[in-house]
């Protein structure tokens, strides 16, 4: 018998997802925005609410809306073996590759890197690394209560750090704003929207979308509308807490520069901010709280990336993805966080497109009727610019294509003609779909309309 969602499960369902999302780069991208926007902070802040809070929302009612038992399922929409191709290309992104070794090289920058001399940092954050990673793959080999404890008390704890911090900024500002630098100066929305991608939310909501849905059965829903409802309302919670903190620290972030000076990442932006209000116990405090959220994040990422490949391949055991993975992790942890943010550019301009035109569609499913053809002639469009994206961000030359794009492709020069090209498709995908009869194709998708 099906039983109604009380307030508080909403609400620590929510918290539960925030602990989730919030690790490495919710904290460094929206500071280092301020930092480059100064006077048009809140115009750029804007752009990144849509992609850093907007999407993980949408991509979360997408697992909800859609019934999907994973991210793999989801995708297959568009094929089966687009499915697997694309949930192994998400999984490494968020996993080993980039998101997992930011927890652990943002836990050094916040909380190692301000108390050291500049010669030690190499060897510092090798030491650490292993620390870290170490202490991952012991939790995550035999997740247990210990890991929710942690963030049940953790998450109210950075949230009220994080306010104390705000307040006092708001009381007694750390300097004026300055101009803003690079593309804020030119466009600084859309500059905001693109910097949101770093935040890799949306690709991980895929993820945990399947663990929101989890709990709110564990809590009583059953029928898919309520599911939907209450992963509506308990992702509300969540993003509602990421865009506060997004906002104000990147109100901190663009009022640093004349107190703190321009760096190359956000974390020595909140150091230096925690060490100007509270002195070195602001600091220390500051580093233990970063240092829990960024462990519980990794510890999350572990399991379920290692989850899903060894339900992939299964000849692999799970101890042995976990091993694997967190080694790889802790080896390019070591790369310096400036480096992987760098490196993990050009592939969240590939991969990012794609999730936004999947999340959208998932939406737009019933419009169509699950018809595969429209899946499939969407994200092609979505593609083949998505390519040209990455490339670009690699610095390939790409010469008359490149010429030809910009002149033709509206918001190409803005890193947003995905946007037209996936609309092209689209269009052409319902065309193709109206001219031609359904097939069993059809009705295998529509099973999870």
């Amino acid at each position: 018998m099906e039983k109604k969602i009380s307030f508080s499960a909403y609400f620590f369902i929510g918290l539960m997802l925030f602990a989730l999302f919030f690790g490495a780069g919710n904290l460094i991208f929206p500071a280092y925005l301020g930092q480059l926007s100064g006077t048009n902070v809140w115009i750029a802040i804007l752009g990144f609410l849509v992609t850093g809070a907007g999407l993980p929302l949408l991509g979360v009612l997408a697992i909800g809306v859609s019934g999907s038992s994973d991210v793999q399922s989801l995708a297959s929409r568009v094929h089966p073996v687009y499915g697997v191709v694309f949930a192994i290309a998400l999984y490494l992104t968020i996993g080993p590759f980039f998101a997992l070794p930011r927890t652990g090289s943002v836990s050094f920058e916040i909380g190692i890197a301000p108390f050291l001399g500049e010669g030690n940092h190499p060897i510092a954050l090798f030491i650490f690394s292993v620390v870290f990673f170490g202490i991952s793959l012991w939790l995550s080999l035999s997740p247990s209560k210990i890991v929710d404890r942690v963030g049940k008390y953790l998450t109210p704890a950075l949230l009220i750090f994080l306010a104390v911090l705000i307040i006092a900024a708001l009381v007694k500002p750390l300097g004026e704003q300055t101009e803003p630098l690079k593309d804020y100066a030119v466009s600084p929305f859309t500059t905001g929207f693109l910097e949101g991608y770093n935040t890799m939310d949306a690709l991980a909501s895929l993820v945990f979308g399947i663990i929101v849905i989890n709990a709110i059965r564990a809590s009583g829903a059953k029928s898919k509308r309520d599911i939907a409802f209450a992963c509506l309302k308990s992702g509300l919670i969540a993003v509602g807490c990421l865009a506060v903190v997004y906002v104000f620290v990147a109100y901190i972030g663009s009022m640093s520069v004349t107190k703190l000076g321009l760096f190359d990442n956000g974390g020595p932006v909140l150091s230096g901010a925690a060490s100007f209000y509270f002195g070195q116990l602001g600091k220390v405090l500051l580093a233990f709280i970063i240092a829990l959220a960024c462990l519980t994040t990794s510890i999350g990422l572990i399991t379920a990336c290692a989850s899903y490949f060894q339900k992939l391949y299964p000849k692999i055991r799970y101890g042995a993805y976990v091993t694997i993975f967190s080694a790889f992790a802790c080896l390019v942890a070591n790369v310096g966080l400036a480096n992987l943010i760098e490196f993990s550019v050009p592939v969240l301009m590939m991969i990012y497109p794609l999730t936004i035109v999947l999340i959208l569609l998932t939406f737009l499913n019933p419009l169509f009727k699950g018809r595969r053809v429209v899946y499939v002639s969407t994200m092609v469009f979505t593609g083949v610019i998505s390519l040209m994206e990455g490339a670009k961000a690699f610095n390939i030359p790409l010469g008359p294509i490149e010429i030809f794009f910009n002149t033709y492709v509206p918001f190409y020069q803005n890193s947003l003609g995905w946007a037209t090209l996936a609309l092209c498709g689209f269009i052409v995908g319902i065309i193709i779909a109206a001219c031609t009869k359904p097939t069993v194709e059809r009705a295998h998708n529509e099973v999870n309309v």
